[in-house]
């Protein structure tokens, strides 16, 4: 390859391409959008009125002395 100079050691060369530099990163933000995305099905799935009428017949029986 025209004008394509090696590197002076090899070895540092390959380390440099095996780093696993942003990984981390990336891992966080695989993770930070699938918690996005779960918030977001729940929010859906609770304006629904059934789940409402559910959730509130559930918290009016927790708090219901008898």
């Amino acid at each position: 390859m025209p004008g394509h100079t090696p590197p002076a050691d090899p070895r540092k060369f390959l380390r440099r391409l095996r780093t696993d530099a942003g990984a981390a990163t990336a891992e966080y933000v695989i993770a930070t959008m699938a918690a996005v995305g779960f918030a977001g099905l729940l929010i859906v799935i609770l304006r629904g009125d059934e789940v409402r009428g559910i959730l509130t017949d559930l918290v009016r029986n927790a708090l219901t002395v008898g």
